[in-house]
């Protein structure tokens, strides 16, 4: 039987892989949803743009994003975006890990609650922020220039400028770090009922695939405003009406509200096309590589011992 830190490092291992993989291969997609979802109705220049183009759908987003840089349009910063999903979730199912094991040991091995998964997991979520919100801010300038400077041009411009602001959507993770909590609470607590009345061990990689698409997808759809008031906020530099009077940075409430009064729902909801699909995918592949990575990785421990 492998440890509990041989326990931790699997997880880990697993989740820095499969995160990285799984960002990397979908990365098109991320690049069609962000772009999507920093488009700003409120703002002047956005309208203008929108009515010459052909709107603001996932199929018309692709279609400007292709005649902009064809193909490696959409594979523009990839790196960052891989090197940040593999931080992210290393780091996320390291705390995760070591928290569930810290409720065991004084709850004397039982079972979490769906309020103490919530719990750990909002937990986990904020441990990785000050290292992945910087590179997740950096990741989002990249994907969202029209300007046709490459990866490195966009970092040495953001890292020159005295006002460049990393942690400015920082306000909208209160509530969106409830996203992957949601997440992997629903997928922790219907694996742990499935595995008993099947009496394994682990899922199959369809099993997997199939449960972490409907529990990314719960999430998605229950957090989304504060995702699209983030990448608002992260690209306010560009955008005059992210600003109130004397230059102060707006709120993400502020940017909600101003999302509601425009076109209400749709308004919070712009982008969420592209990202249930790149999102859902994205889950459902991460899961799946990382259970079987996982599995492989802990047969290796048991094998040393």
């Amino acid at each position: 039987m492998p440890t509990r830190k041989e326990s931790v490092a699997s997880e880990v291992v697993a989740a820095a892989l499969a995160g990285a993989l799984s960002a990397t291969a979908l990365h098109p997609l991320e690049v069609i949803k962000t772009n999507l979802v920093a488009k700003d109705d409120t703002c002047a220049e956005d309208k203008d743009e929108r009515d010459d183009n052909t709107g603001n759908g996932m199929i018309a987003t692709a279609q400007a994003l292709y005649k902009e840089g064809g193909v490696a349009r959409f594979f523009r910063g990839v790196q960052f975006s891989a090197v940040q999903s593999s931080i992210e979730k290393a780091l996320y199912f390291f705390s995760y890990t070591c928290l569930k094991q810290v409720h065991s040991t004084f709850s004397g091995g039982a079972a979490m609650n769906t309020l103490t998964n919530l719990i750990l997991g909002y937990a986990a979520e904020w441990s990785h922020l000050p290292i992945t919100l910087p590179i997740d801010s950096i990741t989002t300038a990249i994907q969202t220039s029209s300007k046709g400077d490459g990866a490195f041009q966009v970092l040495m411009t953001m890292l020159s400028s005295k006002n460049q602001k990393y942690y400015n959507a920082i306000s909208a993770y209160y509530l969106l770090c409830l996203k992957p909590a949601l997440q992997y609470t629903i997928y922790e607590q219907v694996k742990t009922v499935w595995l008993r009345s099947k009496s394994r061990r682990a899922l199959t990689a369809v099993e997997a695939f199939a449960l972490g698409m409907v529990a990314r997808t719960v999430a998605t759809i229950l957090v989304f405003p504060f995702l699209r008031a983030k990448v608002l906020l992260q690209t306010q530099g560009s955008q005059q009406n992210n600003t109130i009077e004397g230059g102060v940075s707006k709120t993400t409430t502020m940017v909600l509200n101003e999302q509601w009064n425009r076109a209400g729902l749709a308004g919070l909801y712009q982008g969420l096309s592209p990202e249930l699909t790149r999102g859902v995918l994205s889950a459902a592949l991460m899961l799946m590589i990382k259970e079987r990575i996982a599995e492989k990785v802990q047969h290796v421990f048991s094998t040393k011992s």
